[in-house]
């Protein structure tokens, strides 16, 4: 018992976590960085292979949110900034974060493989709207309201410019 006084400062288990989550890289939200990078991945061997496409979408003011929507929803999945986050609301919130995401993960990569294969408008919307959902879902689950609020309008935007990006079927 005197060894755990003298490591954690008397801290019970859960406590120690929690003061060890606070002293540590509580800014940084580890699985948020992996979900990002795992969305970018697919995105950016398709740019890579794929420099001439260009944007069909026409409206500046649309395009502009999408990136607004795209750029805040990235930057707050991975840095806890301490505004509007309240954090998972019990176990089972977690649980439909963690397994929430994965699944939309998994969806997300399959349906990838299979739009580079051949290229529908159905699979470019559902490109375009798995990550939104992503979005939101963890916004909901960790009761983050600025996640959520740039979840919808990146939805809106993204679903519209792809819209307007229609892949020849």
């Amino acid at each position: 018992m005197l060894l755990n006084t003298a490591v954690i400062g008397g801290a019970d288990g859960p406590s120690a976590v929690f003061l060890a989550g606070q002293l540590g890289l509580g800014w940084l939200n580890l699985f948020g960085l992996i979900l990002v990078i795992l969305l970018l991945i697919p995105n950016i061997v398709y740019a890579l292979k794929h420099r001439d496409m260009e944007n069909k979408c026409q409206n500046r003011f649309m395009n502009i949110l999408e990136q607004i929507g795209r750029y805040s929803c990235m930057f707050l999945m991975v840095f806890n900034i301490g505004i509007a986050e309240f954090g998972f609301s019990s176990a089972g919130a977690f649980l439909v974060y963690l397994f929430g995401s994965i699944i939309l993960m998994i969806s997300y990569w399959i349906i990838w493989i299979l739009y580079i294969n051949k290229r529908t408008y159905g699979k470019q919307m559902a490109l375009a709207i798995i990550p939104t959902i992503l979005f939101i879902l963890c916004g909901i689950s960790m009761l983050h309201i600025l996640l959520m609020i740039f979840g919808i309008i990146f939805g809106i935007a993204h679903i519209y410019v792809t819209s307007k990006n229609r892949a020849d079927e």
